[in-house]
């Protein structure tokens, strides 16, 4: 089975940037990321997880509305690694992120990440 694992959450001020990577190991995890659609969430506490952008098969992406301008995801198909760049930052942005693997139609959940918290302060 192929695991997940997210990097780079902390704690930042507003306006700063951070940098969450997802990391695919495991048996069967080459080409992980480009036989799958691929997608960052995050999640408040006490609300259902909410997506924040992904990246189709064949890279298209695309960004919840709150984010759009602000954060980027990216893959390194060679390290088997998803990435979120987020700038500009805001408090609003403070929740548990995760990364998750869907089929190539990005509508059935296949796999998820355990998560990396991320704070933003005023």
């Amino acid at each position: 089975q192929v695991q997940l694992l997210e990097s780079g959450g902390g704690s930042v001020q507003a306006g700063g940037s951070l940098s969450l990577s997802c990391a695919a190991s495991g048996y069967r995890a080459s080409n992980y990321l480009a036989r799958h659609c691929m997608g960052w969430f995050r999640q408040y506490p006490g609300k259902e997880r909410e997506g924040v952008a992904k990246m189709q098969t064949d890279g298209i992406t695309t960004y919840a509305p709150s984010v759009k301008g602000r954060f980027t995801i990216s893959r390194d198909n060679a390290k088997n690694t998803l990435y979120l760049q987020m700038n500009m930052l805001k408090p609003e942005d403070t929740a548990m992120y995760y990364c998750a693997a869907m089929n190539i139609f990005c509508s059935e959940y296949l796999n998820w990440g355990q998560g990396t918290q991320v704070t933003v302060s005023s």
